[in-house]
């Protein structure tokens, strides 16, 4: 069976038992998001996008919410349309978002962050 490890960002697909729709729509999720580097950022929408997956940015949010606090994936990392942090300020997962983000040096004002300046690019990360 195929797994991804949350926590080693690995994946391991086995020939003899292919991947479900679903598991392919969360390994395609999982294997755009571990690319996003640190200080950067990108929408729910366009990681969804630079996934393959379309106009499934809701999907994405909820696909994210259920990973395990022990992920190493950069969950946090993820925003909502124009920078806005989805997360509740107060809560313990916003809070821990908005603390991680500027641990990497993102600037959040008015529970936002300018995407034109830490917007994750992937043509100009990739080499």
């Amino acid at each position: 069976m195929p797994t991804i490890s949350t926590d080693s960002l690995t994946v391991n697909q086995s020939a003899e038992s292919p991947q479900s729709p679903v598991e392919m729509r969360r390994t395609a999720l999982y294997l755009t998001l571990a690319q996003v580097p640190a200080g950067c950022v990108v929408s729910y929408g366009e990681l969804a996008h630079l996934a393959g997956l379309g106009r499934a940015a809701r999907w994405v949010g909820r696909t994210l919410s259920q990973l395990p606090e022990d992920t190493k994936l950069p969950w946090h990392r993820v925003l909502g349309a124009g920078g806005r942090i989805s997360l509740p300020v107060g809560s313990v997962s916003g809070d821990e978002q908005r603390a991680r983000l500027r641990d990497e040096g993102v600037t959040v004002r008015n529970n936002r962050v300018d995407i034109q300046r830490h917007g994750w690019r992937p043509v100009e990360h990739s080499g």
